[in-house]
């Protein structure tokens, strides 16, 4: 516990800090950049576009150790993983544009080849004179345990960039994600906006394969911003939630993995994000599951308690436990089932509500009002004071109960 703290507080340790800083910005930018690709449904992009860098990777190395130099140059290797996923991207696009296959069949065969593509590279460079000890492996789960500053000032620079973008596009791209006829309407073009949407997916694939590696970088993209969208209904709120929950996953993840050496950083942030995930999902306000079964049981509490008060304007007897222990619980009830003063007038309000709708049924034709009549929404919330003041007028004075 004493060595996650440390790490927490950026005390473990020069590279254990790095790292840490390195996985929150990383996050964050996933969390942003991962957003509008969720909401415009094509969460599956990002999985083509992570494997899609892979042959990327491998055609680096094998280019650079043929022009004499070292062949794991960072730098190289994420230009070759660019290059590859842009080629991936673009196929994709074309095939489901000048084909009858869906978008989803495309990114599933540019998904198989191209990783498959990538492991035969691995493959036969691990059989290479020079690339025994490539250790390209770690492109696909991620490694940290070099991680020098210069490639966190790659992650620091590129992450930033990408939220730059996406702030300066957040308009469109939410029209699109939302309504694209509407977009193409006024003149947006909505494909170059498809493309800058994947364009940024695949600038944080590339600059987070060596922390979290092309396999974990869809989660990192994905899960956050399904996270947010339980917390709010509001686009850049949505936004900036899941830039903050891509932030947290990174760096908590990066402190733990930090205090137990054996465990991996990349998975580790994954199932960080995952655990946030879980939580919003059980106890987010209005979408959690907490919140629905709390919902669920107000709304049949409402239930019972409107049918005990129309067995009482119609003096029945009321043999359901749940709905006696409603209105006892609320005083419209004694302990022997006689109604109270309190019941009873809630009973006549009941009782007239429903003669008020009735009326009003008979006055409006606009079934967007009357329609809204459930039984439960106070015809207070629908009609204006004197319009039902009107329906009282034709109605007569109130009758009490029993009376």
């Amino acid at each position: 516990m004493a060595g996650f703290l440390d790490a927490l507080l950026l005390q473990a340790g020069y590279n254990a800090a790095l790292v840490a800083i390195g996985a929150a910005l990383l996050g964050f930018a996933a969390g942003t950049a991962g957003t509008f690709l969720f909401l415009r449904k094509r969460a599956l992009v990002s999985d083509a576009v992570a494997h899609a860098t892979l042959p990327g990777v491998g055609l680096a190395f094998i280019v650079m150790v043929s022009l004499g130099g070292e062949g794991r140059s960072l730098a190289g290797l994420l230009l070759g993983s660019a290059l590859s996923a842009f080629a991936g991207l673009w196929l994709v696009e074309w095939i489901a544009r000048a084909t009858r296959l869906s978008e989803d069949a495309a990114i599933g065969a540019v998904l198989s080849v191209f990783f498959g593509l990538g492991v035969v590279l691995l493959t036969v460079i691990q059989s290479l004179d020079r690339g025994r000890q490539a250790g390209l492996e770690d492109f696909l789960l991620g490694s940290t345990a070099g991680m020098l500053l210069q490639d966190a000032l790659i992650i620091a620079g590129g992450g930033a960039a990408v939220v730059a973008v996406i702030w300066a596009l957040r308009r469109p791209m939410t029209l699109v994600a939302f309504d694209p006829g509407y977009a193409a309407a006024i003149g947006i073009d909505t494909r170059r906006v498809d493309l800058a949407m994947m364009a940024l997916v695949m600038a944080v694939t590339v600059i987070g394969l060596k922390l979290v590696g092309l396999i974990l970088i869809v989660a990192l993209l994905i899960i956050p911003a399904v996270t947010a969208r339980f917390w709010t209904d509001r686009v850049e709120r949505v936004l900036w939630t899941a830039g903050l929950l891509g932030a947290a996953a990174g760096y908590v993840g990066a402190a733990l993995s930090a205090s137990a050496p054996d465990m991996p950083t990349g998975p580790i942030i994954v199932l960080i994000a995952a655990g946030l995930f879980a939580l919003s999902l059980l106890c987010a306000p209005r979408r959690g599951v907490l919140a629905a079964i709390l919902a669920r049981r107000r709304f049949q509490a409402r239930v019972h308690r409107r049918q005990g008060l129309l067995a009482l304007t119609r003096a029945e007897p009321i043999h359901d436990p749940v709905t006696l222990r409603i209105l006892r619980r609320e005083g419209l009830i004694r302990a022997d089932g006689v109604a109270t003063d309190k019941g009873r007038a809630q009973a006549a309000k009941i009782a007239r509500d429903e003669r008020r709708w009735d009326i009003a049924r008979e006055v409006h034709q606009d079934t967007s009002l009357t329609g809204r009549y459930d039984g439960l929404t106070p015809i207070e919330e629908v009609f204006a004071p004197d319009e039902i003041a009107d329906f009282d007028a034709r109605l007569g004075p109130p009758q009490p109960v029993g009376g």
